[in-house]
């Protein structure tokens, strides 16, 4: 049998549905758990785990997983409600799972979602999961990389102004994007594979008549992998290249900024009861790549508005855990010790 994959599961704001859906997910894999496949190693916040648990009609003492507090924290969490105390709690567990996958302690963070606005009022000023990783690993280019089913879409640009996205899509950027997308599909079995690489502007910049983007810089860089034979094509413009990946022309898409790739994505891992509006089912995965920590994360947030009445819904949770499997099962076929 192989050995173990270890997950340092963060709780996130223990104010949100992070600690709920924990508990939810670990109860749901308890066979690949106890298989042996993989362990959940859970941070965060002991009461919070506890109060979920109560909330869902679980027990925590029954759930195969390993708690690791990562308290105290000053100050009372309360449900629902954005606060420093609930960001400096979330901040702690993800310091805590990033030294213990540098240190060997564990093999990739899977990541419950936190408040940006509670982790700014604890004083940690991030954007997101992805640049506190970059630097608590002392590294400034990460990749993020959403994914549902075979709807893969890397960013060039995250968290930043459409104001500042041009500057940002640079040569050197556009290569790091490329070459982590793909190593990713190949640790997920892809062996040549095909990748589409968005426009920046309206029709690809409709050969610089709306913008010189496209032409002057993202166009010269997919030549330089097509020379070296790789399947990688652009720009597409980015009302059709998301067509063009369910058409199963592409592997992957590599957007130029945040929305232009979280919305096909998040379009169809959300699925709505058309007669109530409500979320039946919220799929979708976000892949940190590119450091030395992989890190996988649900695709939503902390959903303060129904935390602590039970009925949140875990499969992106689940979906993380399974796909930070496949990517470090990848890795070791790929490099074996």
């Amino acid at each position: 049998m192989s050995k173990a994959i270890r997950l340092a599961v963060t709780l996130g704001d223990p104010a949100g549905i992070g600690p709920e859906i924990v508990a939810k997910a670990a109860s749901r894999m308890r066979a690949e758990i106890s298989a042996g496949r993989i362990e959940f190693l859970v941070l965060g916040s002991a009461s919070a785990l506890d109060e979920a648990c109560e909330r869902t009609g679980l027990s925590r003492e029954s759930l195969p997983l390993r708690l690791i507090d990562v308290g105290p924290v000053e100050g009372e969490i309360v449900t629902g409600t954005i606060s420093a105390v609930g960001g400096e709690w979330a901040y702690r567990a993800v310091e805590r799972a990033a030294k213990m996958v540098l240190a060997g302690e564990a093999d990739a963070i899977v990541t419950a979602p936190l408040s940006k606005e509670a982790l700014h009022l604890a004083g940690h000023r991030f954007e997101g999961h992805t640049e506190l990783l970059a630097h608590l690993t002392g590294m400034r280019d990460a990749v993020m990389m959403l994914a549902h089913g075979e709807m893969r879409v890397s960013h060039v640009t995250t968290h930043c102004a459409i104001a500042d996205v041009p500057g940002r899509v640079t040569p050197i950027r556009l290569r790091r994007v490329i070459d982590a997308t793909l190593d990713a599909l190949q640790c997920l079995g892809l062996e040549k594979p095909r990748l589409g690489v968005a426009g920046l502007n309206p029709h690809a910049g409709e050969g610089g008549i709306l913008g010189q983007e496209d032409r002057r810089i993202i166009a010269p860089v997919i030549a330089e992998y097509a020379g070296k034979g790789h399947d990688v094509t652009g720009p597409v413009p980015g009302d059709t290249v998301f067509i063009k990946l369910r058409a199963r022309q592409f592997d992957a898409v590599v957007a130029m900024y945040h929305d232009q790739g979280h919305i096909p994505v998040k379009l169809l891992g959300f699925d709505v009861d058309p007669a109530t509006g409500r979320w039946q089912t919220v799929g979708g995965v976000n892949v940190t790549l590119g450091l030395p920590i992989l890190r996988t994360s649900v695709d939503h947030g902390t959903a303060f508005d129904i935390a602590g009445r039970g009925v949140a819904n875990a499969d992106s949770l689940v979906d993380a855990a399974g796909y930070a499997m496949k990517l470090l099962e990848g890795r070791r076929n790929r490099h074996p010790v």
